[in-house]
């Protein structure tokens, strides 16, 4: 597997863990709908939370929560409304982004609630 790969799969095992420590229900991980997936789907004081996982080994490059751009949030509001929809959910929903940058000796985890939403991307 490559280094990038281990390091997304690392950092998701990261966030899924940063959020059961707030108390957050984790439903999936990697839920796909085709080509498009969303990184974890959980439940936070009765909303359901669509969470992208960006990861990086530095900083080198700027901040990974800048690698999340406008073709991904709108697929991952797709890819939320049809679960919502097979489903037949009506809660209330949003879209966080979890960057974490793995360092040598620690991970530094960084949590953007509400980071984006349909209304913001005009889809709505």
């Amino acid at each position: 597997m490559a280094f990038h790969n281990q390091l997304g799969e690392e950092g998701e095992k990261i966030a899924v863990n940063y959020l059961k420590s707030r108390g957050y229900l984790i439903y999936h991980t990697n839920w796909r709908m085709g080509h498009l997936e969303v990184d974890i789907i959980a439940e936070d004081h009765g909303e359901l939370v669509f969470v992208e996982v960006k990861t990086r080994s530095s900083d080198k490059y700027g901040d990974p929560e800048y690698a999340v751009e406008y073709e991904k949030e709108r697929d991952i509001i797709r890819i939320a409304s049809v679960y919502l929809e097979n489903l037949h959910l009506e809660i209330p929903a949003r879209f966080d982004i979890i960057s974490i940058i793995i360092g040598d000796k620690k991970s530094n985890v960084t949590h953007f609630e509400d980071a984006f939403s349909a209304m913001t991307l005009g889809m709505y």
